[in-house]
């Protein structure tokens, strides 16, 4: 089977990003430069489309760039040691459980203030979420 040669405007297109962003990935070095092919144009294959998509939901999910890059490198590392990737990943999955915490402490802030919106103004003005990440040991306004 042949791949399909793109260009960058198809493959922004595929990818669900703009030109610009394609372009801001090969100057961090997440995608590496492609090939020029007839006429000097840019031609990608449809893995690269495939490797934008998760970058950009690796960043929705609080991946860094620098962290995408280093997911990508152990894929073709074969130099890299179970004992160094394991280590990695488990600081990663760390921080990680640290974010889900932080997501549910949010959430139940996020719904006791709508639960108190039910309840009238004075609750409400009772309820501060920006304290909802304060350790539960000090008081805090938060609703939850």
């Amino acid at each position: 089977m042949v791949e399909k040669r793109l260009t960058i405007g198809v493959l922004a297109k595929a990818a669900g990003v703009n030109v610009e962003t394609i372009r801001f990935y090969e100057r961090e070095g997440v995608i590496k430069q492609p090939s020029k092919g007839a006429g000097s144009f840019r031609i990608y294959s449809q893995h690269d489309a495939i490797r934008i998509r998760f970058i950009k939901r690796a960043q929705g999910l609080g991946f860094t760039l620098g962290e995408i890059t280093e997911l990508f490198k152990f894929e073709r590392n074969s130099k890299i040691s179970c004992s160094q990737l394991k280590s990695r990943v488990s600081r990663k999955i760390q921080e990680l459980e640290e974010k889900i915490e932080d997501l549910r402490k949010m959430k139940t802030s996020l719904s006791e203030l709508s639960n108190a919106c039910d309840q009238g103004k004075s609750s409400v003005e009772e309820c501060r979420v920006s304290e909802c990440f304060e350790p539960r040991g000090e008081k805090s306004k938060c609703c939850a």
